[in-house]
C-alpha cells in the first residue's frame, strides 16, 4: 500500500510529496526512494542552488525511477505551482518556451516530486539569457576508453593550457565516465562566440594531447579517444548542473572536486549518500568560482589563428538549422558513398 502524500515545509513554503516511498534507484533499496532524493535535494540546496540559480533548466525526469521511461522536459508546465519561477527562451528553430528558473529550495524539492533526477542549466541566466556567461568543457570518452583517460587528459593537457590563457577553471565529475570543467567568462559575447572559442580550445588540446583527444564530431572518426565535445556551447545545449543526481544503480552525483582531489577521485564513490556529507565536512569546491570572470578574447584570438591557417567552423548538433560557414552536416561514409 502506498505511503501517504507527505507536505514539507521547505523555508516556510509548503511543498506536497506524493508517494514518498516511491523507489526512485530500485537498486539502493529505501536509501534510493523519493523521499530520499527529496532529502538529498534539501541537503545540498546551497551548492545546488549555487550552480542552478536564475538559469533557464530542463529537467531530466523519471517518473517511475530510473529504470523508467526518461522524460527530458523543457517546458515548464502551466499547473507549476507560484513559487516556482519561469524563464523566456528561444530555441535554435526561434520557437520560444518558458523553462524552469530555480532559485529556491522549495523548486529543487518541486522539482523532485515530478520526478526529476538531474537539473541541466544553461550556461547564461535570466533575464538575460542570450549572454553566456560559463565555457564548458565536456571530456567524453569514446568506447575503449573511460574516466581514467579523462583524467590524464584534463590533468596532463588541459589544466596546463589553461593556466596559460590565465583561466582558473574548475572540474567537476559527470556522474559517470567523463569529466566537465567550466570557466566563468564575462557575459560580454553571444552563444556562437563561445562556441567558437570552445572550438579553438578544444583544437588546441587535440594538438597537444598526442592522439588522446579528439574534436571529431562523427562517431565513426573518433576512435578510443576523449572527445571534447565542443557543441555544449552552443544555444539551448545543457549538461548536468554541479551536484545533480545521475541515472545510475548507485545514485552518483556529477560533483564537483579541486584539481588535487582529481588525481585519485573515483566518480562511483560520489554518490547520494556520500555527497551531503562531504558537503558538510570540506564545503562546496565550486564556491566563490563565480568571483572573477574571464575575457573570452585569448581564446578568439586563437580561433582566428586557426582560421587563418584553413580550419573553419564545425558541425552543429542535427537539430539546429544550417548556420552559416558550418561545413556540410553529412556522416563522411555516407558522403563517399
Amino acid at each position: 500500500m502506498a505511503a501517504a502524500a507527505e507536505e514539507i515545509d521547505v523555508d516556510g513554503v509548503a511543498v506536497r510529496v506524493t508517494s514518498p516511498d516511491k523507489r526512485y534507484f530500485p537498486a539502493l533499496g529505501e536509501a534510493g526512494t523519493k523521499r530520499a532524493v527529496v532529502g538529498y535535494h534539501l541537503a545540498v540546496a546551497p551548492a545546488l542552488l549555487a550552480a542552478v540559480r536564475d538559469r533557464p533548466t530542463y529537467l531530466q525526469r523519471f517518473p517511475d525511477g530510473v529504470e523508467g521511461e526518461e522524460v527530458y522536459q523543457k517546458r515548464l508546465p502551466h499547473h507549476a505551482p507560484e513559487f516556482v519561477r519561469r524563464c523566456a527562451v528561444t530555441f535554435p528553430s526561434g520557437r520560444t518556451a518558458e523553462a524552469l528558473r530555480p532559485d529556491s529550495a522549495a523548486a529543487l524539492v518541486w522539482s523532485a516530486q515530478q520526478g526529476t533526477i538531474t537539473f541541466h542549466p544553461w550556461q547564461s541566466r535570466c533575464p538575460d539569457v542570450d549572454s553566456p556567461d560559463e565555457l564548458r568543457i565536456d571530456l567524453d570518452p569514446q568506447p575503449g576508453t573511460g574516466f581514467d583517460e579523462a583524467r590524464t587528459v584534463a590533468l596532463a593537457h588541459l589544466r596546463p593550457l589553461l593556466d596559460e590563457l590565465g583561466y582558473a577553471a574548475h572540474p567537476k565529475t559527470s556522474g559517470g565516465r567523463g569529466l566537465h570543467v567550466f570557466v566563468t567568462i564575462e557575459p560580454r559575447w553571444t552563444f556562437t562566440q563561445v562556441r567558437r572559442a570552445g572550438i579553438a580550445l578544444a583544437r588546441e588540446l587535440e594538438r597537444r594531447a598526442g592522439g588522446l583527444v579528439t574534436t571529431a564530431w562523427w562517431k565513426e572518426e573518433r576512435g578510443e579517444q576523449v572527445f571534447v565535445d565542443y557543441n555544449q556551447n552552443a544555444r539551448d545545449r545543457t549538461m548536468a548542473s554541479a551536484h545533480s543526481l545521475r541515472r545510475t544503480a548507485r545514485a552518483t552525483v556529477s560533483a564537483p572536486v579541486t584539481w588535487d582531489e582529481l588525481v585519485d577521485v573515483h566518480p562511483d564513490d560520489l554518490t547520494i549518500a556520500t555527497v551531503p556529507a562531504r558537503l558538510a565536512q570540506v564545503g562546496d569546491p565550486w564556491a566563490g568560482r563565480d568571483r572573477v570572470a574571464h575575457p573570452l578574447e585569448p581564446l578568439l584570438e586563437l580561433a582566428e589563428r586557426d582560421e587563418a591557417a584553413g580550419l573553419g567552423d564545425l558541425p552543429y548538433p542535427p537539430n539546429y538549422p544550417k548556420m552559416p560557414g558550418e561545413p556540410k552536416r553529412v556522416q563522411p561514409s555516407r558522403a563517399k558513398r
